[in-house]
């Protein structure tokens, strides 16, 4: 790996040497990568397999399936003889059962599938009616249209091919291929200390939520639960998380970065003509559309395989940028989920923004969609002058998310042709101030308990609301939190880094002193609000106003003082 400080090579000076072999140097970096292990997450499947539908598909699945499973259950629909679906070879098979139900909801995944069925009675689950027979689900092939389990992305061992003959087939050739013990990478780690998702109780951040096409997320609590069985690392939600909680581990982003500057430097060493493109693409369809045109491309552009493509979100297509990349760009395919793209798009916005501040070429970013040969004629052209070309930097990796965003964005402001101090961001970008109406604002600081980052900040002895702008990660909570929807978050971002960490004062008062000990407890607006609402009601009495304006030590020995004087009174007037 290139060590920071390392010389770099501008590319009007490079040797010329002959095309291809530049992007050669480059590809090699990555066959010789060396990536950190992740976690893996393992799935049994016994071949239990559970056939939701009827007629000739049906009839079909149990002559190709029944033999070759461990065990076959049938859901029929109410009222249809199972001699109408099933063929006669397999009525008498005792690995093969049918039952007239309708499924209700399914739920589970390889090796592990719940069924809850929609009784006469009620909800009852499947394993009650195969009680004597099976009482677990590997697999389920859903023939129903609509399918059990709504949406695209199934869970691994779910098959729902719905009108499609070809998805159909598919189905019946890969299901007895999928018995045994697998595994997967665990494609995505949670830090749960700088999640933005909730606090007591207060939801704020759902954007993982919502990038997640699989449903293995779901909210805990202030916390979120990721089941890693569901996840099939389409990586949205690392790409969409503002803190950076949810990190992608196939590869993590500190080696996808490392690789990639080591990338570029070897493709400038080895003599690259013009300022590299880097073309990030799946390794399914996207890798098939990437071989097709491969011998046209010109040799600046490097494709880079990902696991997915809506894993590298950000921070990744800024430090590539950063590291000497003239353009980076985004190849959506069959297999890029909706949400994915809408992610990937989103966070474009964000960095494009950005970039644009800084007055480089609207080309530097872009995604490519679609399918076949013309998604990429614009790839095929001479991309010339159309990118960033800045001395790269060789600041390290991190596995970070909002430190390497920082670092890329310093050294692309320095770099920049028209640098300005601040970008204004669309709403959802992570990085932002606050907005304050100071008259409304009482200095009750539920804000600052709510803040996930330390952005807000009370005055240590004062009544001061503070703020620090590069903790700011424009979740929200702090609008949620506050009673007098006196305060919000405003999206944009400041290349001076004094100015983003330097501590401001948002707004303070004087204190109000204890009428009786004169210490400072409270502010000035909250003790006048809370005497203006208590006017006229059962607890605005002289007595209650007057404990009103004390500190709390002298507020409890006040009140026990009370309770004798009138526990005096009682006695006396006692006969």
């Amino acid at each position: 790996m290139p060590e920071k400080g390392e010389p770099s090579v501008p590319f009007d000076r490079v040797q010329r040497v002959p095309n291809g072999r530049a992007r050669a140097a480059a590809l090699a970096v990555v066959a010789n990568a060396a990536y950190n292990p992740t976690a893996v997450v393992s799935f049994l499947s016994g071949g239990r397999l559970l056939a939701i539908g009827s007629g000739e598909r049906l009839h079909k699945t149990v002559s190709c399936l029944g033999p070759r499973m461990e065990s076959l259950i049938l859901l029929l629909p109410p009222g249809e003889a199972a001699s109408d679906s099933i063929p006669s070879s397999g009525r008498g098979s005792g690995n093969v059962v049918a039952f007239n139900a309708i499924p209700k909801s399914i739920s589970g995944y390889l090796g592990k599938f719940s069924v809850i069925l929609q009784g006469p009675k009620g909800e009852i689950g499947l394993d009650a009616l195969t009680a004597n027979t099976e009482t677990c689900i590997d697999l389920v092939l859903d023939l129903s249209v609509p399918s059990v389990i709504a949406g695209k992305t199934y869970p691994h061992g779910y098959f729902a091919p719905g009108d499609n003959t070809e998805a159909f087939e598919r189905a019946l050739a890969e299901i007895p291929e999928l018995v045994g013990e697998f595994q997967q990478p665990q494609y995505v780690r949670y830090d749960p200390d700088i999640c933005a998702h909730a606090r007591s109780g207060i939801e704020a951040c759902t954007r993982c939520l919502d990038a997640c096409s699989s449903g293995s997320i779901r909210g805990d609590g202030d916390r979120i639960q990721v089941d890693p069985h569901l996840c099939q690392g389409a990586g949205s939600c690392a790409t969409a998380c503002p803190t950076g909680a949810l990190r992608y581990a196939y590869p993590s982003s500190s080696d996808l970065l490392e690789t990639l500057k080591a990338m570029l430097r070897a493709y400038r060493n080895a003599g690259g003509r013009e300022p590299p493109v880097l073309l990030f693409h799946d390794g399914g369809d996207g890798r098939e559309q990437v071989e097709r045109v491969a011998s046209r491309m010109p040799d600046c552009v490097i494709p880079m395989q990902m696991e997915e493509v809506g894993s590298a979100g950000i921070e990744v297509w800024l430090a590539a940028l950063a590291y000497g990349a003239a353009r980076v760009l985004v190849l959506g395919s069959v297999q890029t989920t909706a949400a994915a793209r809408e992610e990937i798009e989103r966070q474009l916005s964000y960095a494009a923004a950005l970039l644009q501040t800084l007055g480089y070429p609207p080309e530097g970013l872009g995604f490519v969609s679609g399918t076949g040969e013309d998604c990429l004629r614009g790839v095929l052209q001479d991309d010339k002058g159309r990118g960033l070309e800045i001395e790269p930097a060789t600041f390290a990796a991190f596995d970070e998310k909002r430190t390497m965003i920082r670092l890329a964005l310093d050294h692309l402001h320095r770099h920049a042709p028209q640098p300005r101090p601040l970008a204004l961001l669309p709403t959802g970008a992570p990085f932002g101030e606050v907005w304050l109406n100071a008259e409304s604002c009482t200095l009750c600081m539920a804000c600052v308990s709510q803040c996930p980052g330390g952005a807000l900040q009370a005055g240590d002895e004062l009544p001061q609301l503070k703020f620090v702008e590069d903790s700011c990660v424009q979740c929200g909570l702090c609008a949620r939190s506050c009673p007098e929807n006196a305060i919000g978050p405003s999206p944009r971002y400041l290349f001076d880094q004094e100015q983003r960490r330097r501590i401001r004062v948002l707004k303070e008062e004087e204190p109000f002193r204890c009428i009786l000990c004169g210490k400072p407890f409270a502010t000035r607006s909250i003790i006048g609000n809370i005497m203006l609402r208590l006017q006229g009601t059962p607890m605005g009495g002289p007595d209650r106003m007057r404990l009103l304006k004390m500190c709390e030590d002298c507020r409890v020995r006040a009140t026990h003082e009370q309770e004798l004087q009138t526990f005096a009174r009682h006695t006396e007037d006692s006969p």
